[in-house]
């Protein structure tokens, strides 16, 4: 038998990936993370299928239940919020599941980012603005950082940043962030993206952090900062550009 964990994309039923939905219908236990995942998404698990919240699980119970399901016979599907690749506690429960030589595959999922910049309507690698894009949280109650980084150490490099889990530390971000991008540098808030009661904030260092407290968002954002967000006179790229000698393509198979 197989444990699948399975991105759940970022809220909305329909973003899990067409694989993910067909692995769900098919097996006969599924553990998903309580709130973050969509009645509509759990309504494709065949009937009579074993659905366990782990809202309040630990990584042991939970992998407990991982196991008594394979050992059970049964194929499992481990719903994950977002991708598994990021931020998803999987790692714990691979190092685990390979103790117990129980088999897994991982299924990819739309991250929350890139469903934010979707609602956005931005890309997020813009020729000559930017084309670099660093994923990373900050510190508060969860796991330090690893020496290195630092949300000082991303910023200086003065690339797009997308930040998880720091909207309740909105203001440490700003306050470390002012001193690399200026406070006139482009920033967006992405609250439930795709999701009922969506909310997107629109402004610049100086003042989202009161835009984030007067709407009362505390969880389920990412907060991007980078001038990609705000950028319009940029060159077109060069994949497409006019001005690309479309002949080299020809040369390079001759």
């Amino acid at each position: 038998m197989t444990v699948f964990f399975i991105g759940a994309g970022p809220g909305a039923a329909d973003l899990i990936t067409v694989r993910g939905r067909d692995l769900l219908a098919r097996c006969a236990v599924c553990l998903y993370p309580g709130s973050l995942t969509p009645p509509d998404l759990l309504a494709h698990c065949p009937p009579g299928a074993k659905r366990i919240d782990t809202a309040d699980l630990s990584v042991d119970q939970i992998v407990g239940e991982l196991v008594a399901a394979d050992r059970a016979g049964h194929d499992v599907a481990r719903l994950c919020s977002g991708d598994p690749s990021i931020y998803s506690a999987v790692a714990e429960q691979m190092r685990r599941l390979d103790a117990a030589d129980v088999r897994y595959e991982v299924v990819p999922g739309v991250p929350a980012f890139a469903a934010a910049a979707a609602e956005l309507g931005r890309e997020l690698t813009v020729p000559t603005v930017g084309q670099s894009l660093v994923i990373t949280r900050v510190q508060a109650r969860s796991t330090a950082m690893p020496p290195g980084e630092e949300l000082a150490t991303f910023a200086a490099s003065g690339t797009t940043l997308a930040l998880h889990l720091a909207i309740n530390r909105v203001e440490q971000v700003v306050e470390e962030l002012l001193p690399h991008y200026g406070a006139d540098c482009p920033v967006a808030v992405v609250h439930l993206a795709s999701q009922p009661g969506q909310q997107i904030l629109r402004g610049t260092l100086a003042g989202i952090a009161q835009q984030v407290r007067a709407a009362e968002i505390t969880r389920a954002a990412v907060i991007f900062v980078g001038r990609v967000l705000a950028a319009e006179n940029f060159p077109d790229s060069y994949l497409y550009s006019a001005a690309r000698d479309r002949s080299e393509k020809l040369r390079g198979l001759e």
